[in-house]
């Protein structure tokens, strides 16, 4: 049943301050009419001068209660404007002074929102920019009869080609995960066979890069099962093999160590590379972000999308001490709940690392 709501007389004042003020005038007006009728006599200046002073009392008062409202109206008219730096002064401990803190909060979330939009279109174009470019260049040439149409420079224009459906394909993962529209499809399976099969797929991406990588696997126990969605793990793994082998040494070797125990499965793979300095260890899981070798085909999203991955896992990945870089994966062995976290996605891609 619908109730009524209630009347708002004091909705046409503009002033919360002049709210205040006929707040506490009105109802002592009442209560001195009401004596007049009663008693017949009361003083009339003094009444009227109690009055006067209870509007100015509440006047001086009410501007430091109303002064973070007008400070956060102000503030949004700036956000309106594109500026989300101002923010209101949150000292007082009541409603409004709980207002204000939020309200700092929310136009700090917004103004890091803002940034971040602001980047992500930057660097989408900027990513975009460079296959296309090139392609363009060599289907130009080929046009205008600089160059022939050989194998050499198809496979130019065919490397580019994937590099941009590579980028694309990751930018439709992201989208996926922030929207939140992906499950989890948790199973048991055996560990080797996982790896061995992501193995298998980096050798021969290796060898179609001649880059003379080589791959060694060792899971402890061998016959570790997890319970985990198999082809996001399968992701993962596929994403820092090939981070591995872009920021190793041509002719390196890249490791790929399992160990499981009662409570987790631990995956780390290391290369003989430099390895990544402490300070920047954070920074690689960023989107778009890339090591030294940035003309080296990655786009800079395989990372932090197998964060992704791994975080809805509820596990961890870090960069961990080397020699050369290492980085570890971990997952706990914890059957899935029930209810999924959204509904089916489609097929998976397999996605390249940076």
């Amino acid at each position: 049943m619908l109730v009524e709501e209630l009347p708002r007389p004091l909705d046409p004042v503009r002033s919360i301050k002049l709210k205040l003020g006929i707040l506490l005038v009105v109802p002592t007006a009442v209560g001195w009419a009401f004596f007049w009728s009663q008693i017949g006599w009361l003083p009339v200046r003094s009444t009227i001068g109690v009055l006067l002073i209870v509007l100015f009392v509440s006047q001086v008062l009410a501007h430091g209660m109303t002064r973070p409202l007008r400070e956060m109206t102000a503030s949004v008219r700036a956000m309106r404007a594109g500026d989300y730096s101002q923010r209101a002064r949150a000292t007082a401990r009541d409603e409004v002074g709980e207002l204000a803190g939020a309200f700092n909060r929310m136009a700090a979330d917004l103004a890091a929102a803002d940034r971040q939009r602001r980047e992500l279109i930057a660097n989408v174009s900027h990513e975009l920019r460079t296959p296309i470019t090139a392609l363009q260049a060599v289907l130009e040439n080929v046009v205008d009869g600089v160059t022939k149409a050989d194998d050499p420079t198809m496979r130019t224009a065919l490397a580019q080609t994937e590099r941009l459906g590579r980028l694309v394909g990751e930018l439709l993962d992201l989208s996926k995960v922030d929207a939140g529209v992906l499950r989890l499809n948790r199973e048991e399976f055996e560990v080797r066979r996982l790896l061995s099969d992501v193995i298998a797929e980096a050798e021969v991406s290796a060898a179609a890069g001649k880059r003379g990588v080589r791959y060694a696997l060792d899971v402890s126990p061998p016959d570790a099962v997890a319970v985990a969605d198999r082809a996001r793990l399968h992701q993962v793994v596929v994403n820092l093999l090939d981070n591995a082998a872009r920021h190793g040494p041509a002719d390196g070797r890249v490791d790929v160590l399992a160990r499981s125990t009662a409570d987790e499965l631990v995956v780390e793979v290391v290369d003989e590379g430099p390895g990544i300095a402490r300070a920047d260890r954070e920074r690689v899981f960023e989107r778009f972000t890339r090591g030294e070798r940035a003309a080296d085909g990655g786009t800079g999203l395989g990372l932090d999308i197998a964060r992704w991955v791994v975080d809805l896992h509820g596990g961890s990945i870090a960069v961990v001490d080397g020699p050369g870089c290492r980085i570890r994966v971990t997952l706990p062995h914890v059957l899935p709940p029930a209810v999924p976290l959204g509904p089916e996605p489609p097929d998976r891609l397999n996605l390249p690392a940076r």
